[in-house]
């Protein structure tokens, strides 16, 4: 019997009622910690966790956020009903559709950064008149459709500096727009800082006069509260022209440009343009505007058919102009290349018009390849042009697209592109036409199909409709801004995640259970809910930029207790 209750011990242990409680304590807390912390952390579930604490606590003094939020007029402190019969509002969608983590605020920035410049259109171009490239929402005039070389709808005469107020006006048809910036994940600045700077590019402007608009900005957009939110990092702003217009190197009238990114504060911010710096760490480039602007995406897909079934006579061609006082410039050796070669098609913008878009359309549809040196910078909007017409793209230099169109482009630019390094072509090594022929039929026929399947991607619908299936290059760059804006830590002026500030003072609420230091800091999707031990019934909610003027006392506290 004695060794029938050993083995009975052994198989079976007591179980002693403390150490139970203590592990299933420890257990519950863990559940607790997951479901209530880290899940709201890193997937926003602001709603689902607002919901488990009025449960958990007897009261909530802040409201939950609405999937049904009213969408705003730019700049509105009141909320507008919906009119979907107005070009400027949204169209209802389904209950279920949820606008969590994707609002987005626009703020009402005074006329004089946009409206007023867009008013003084003939000024902003010393070479021609921008009056009629700004109609049509910064679409241009429509196109003319000349032997068929387009399609009926949905072509417009776009001039590639018109980005700005293209994308201002796409954005006012984004689903998600709220006039409660505490609810949103981004803020957009509508500012128009290419057509603003390109009025004094030429003609010997002074400095002041260059900088005027960029500091005025900054100082109105710092003196808002949704700027104490994250300082910044989750504003954005387009701009229509290169990187270089805006990153003045001196501060002498010679100098060119303005000095925009090279502000601080602007510096914080996202900055989304035809070019970027290559260097950057805030800048992200998204594609040129092109001449196609469907309204719905049967116009996408019908002109992605037509191209599909496209004979195309020549093996390359080139759309440009020589630069014979660039020494560096290797345009000069592909376009005499391009003449001695049987199999290329050359237009060159000295003696045609380039900036109409059936000339430009009609030689990339009869093209297989189409070459895209730099020119006057590393990008051209000839590439966005050349995958709108089904053209594979040619690249001489990583800085013409590779390093640049990341949320629009493949990562694998060997799937819809070919690579001939510039400095072959300047010593003479690189032969464009064989290199070519030497792709496989298989391989060209794979990144032809790629090249067309992109189109969608490179496109800005007509601000005037939607093209309900399909994202064009605003959709992916409004998610893509989200995305690094949701992921971006809340940080303290000291470099701490509030995340980890709320750790390090919940840590220190545990080994330090006094009434001076009772507080914890829980910090869920951009908020922080302070909890105090007096009064635990009470849930209290406030803005991010609340919690991160304690963040001295919470870090100072971690310091000496850590």
């Amino acid at each position: 019997m004695k060794a029938y209750r050993d083995h009975r011990r052994k198989s079976k242990p007591r179980i002693r009622p403390r150490k139970f409680c203590t592990d299933a304590l420890a257990c519950a807390s863990t559940v607790f910690f997951v479901l209530f912390v880290i899940l709201p952390l890193r997937q926003n579930y602001t709603t689902l966790f607002l919901a488990s604490s009025q449960w958990f606590f007897t009261e909530s003094t802040s409201p939950l956020p609405s999937n049904n939020t009213i969408p705003m007029v730019e700049g509105s402190t009141k909320l507008v009903p919906e009119q979907p019969s107005s070009p400027n509002m949204v169209t209802e969608k389904p209950a279920s559709y949820s606008c969590t983590g994707r609002y987005v605020y626009v703020h009402g920035l005074p006329s004089r950064f946009n409206d007023d410049i867009v008013r003084d259109c003939s000024s902003l171009n010393r070479w021609f008149n921008m009056c009629d490239s700004l109609s049509n929402m910064g679409l241009g005039p429509r196109a003319e459709n000349s032997n068929k070389i387009l399609q009926n709808d949905g072509w417009f005469v776009t001039n590639q500096f018109a980005l700005e107020v293209i994308f201002r006006n796409r954005m006012r048809q984004y689903e998600c727009l709220t006039n409660d910036s505490s609810l949103a994940s981004a803020i957009y600045v509508p500012y128009y800082p290419g057509l603003d700077v390109g009025r004094y590019l030429w003609g010997g402007y002074n400095t002041s006069l260059r900088d005027s608009n960029p500091l005025d900005l900054v100082k109105w957009l710092t003196e808002k509260p949704e700027w104490n939110y994250m300082r910044g990092r989750d504003h954005f702003f387009v701009t229509g022209r290169i990187t270089w217009d805006f990153r003045r190197e001196n501060e002498t009238d010679s100098g060119w440009g303005n000095k925009l990114l090279k502000l601080p504060e602007v510096e914080n911010m996202t900055v989304l343009g035809i070019e970027s710096g290559l260097w950057s760490q805030n800048e992200v480039a998204i594609p040129y505007p092109t001449y196609f602007h469907p309204s719905s995406a049967t116009e996408v897909f019908q002109w992605q058919n037509t191209i599909r079934r496209q004979k195309r006579r020549y093996l390359f061609s080139f759309v440009g102009a020589p630069r014979p006082d660039d020494t560096k410039s290797i345009r000069g050796k592909i376009i005499h290349q391009c003449i001695a070669s049987r199999e290329c098609q050359l237009l060159d913008c000295n003696k045609f018009d380039c900036m109409d878009p059936v000339n430009v359309i009609k030689i990339f549809r009869s093209s297989v390849f189409c070459l895209q040196p730099p020119g006057d910078s590393y990008t051209r909007r000839s590439t966005f042009d050349s995958i709108l017409a089904g053209c594979i793209p040619v690249f001489f230099h990583p800085g013409s697209a590779y390093n640049q169109y990341k949320w629009h482009l493949p990562k694998n630019s060997t799937k819809y592109s070919v690579f001939i390094p510039e400095q072959f072509v300047l010593d003479g090594k690189a032969d464009i036409e064989k290199i070519l022929q030497r792709i496989s039929k298989e391989r060209v026929t794979a990144m032809s199909h790629r090249v067309i399947k992109l189109i969608p991607r490179i496109i800005y619908a007509d601000p005037r409709s939607r093209l309900d299936s399909l994202e064009d290059a605003f959709d992916i760059a409004v998610k893509r801004i989200l995305q690094n804006v949701n992921k971006i830590p809340r940080e303290a002026n000291e470099g701490k995640n509030i995340a980890v500030v709320a750790a390090a003072a919940a840590y220190f609420h545990s080994k330090r259970k006094s009434k001076d230091h009772g507080s914890k800091l829980i910090a869920i999707s951009g908020r922080a809910i302070p909890r105090t031990r007096r009064k635990p019934e009470v849930l209290e909610v406030q803005p991010l930029h609340v919690v991160l003027a304690q963040r001295k006392e919470f870090t100072e506290n971690w310091s000496s207790f850590g």
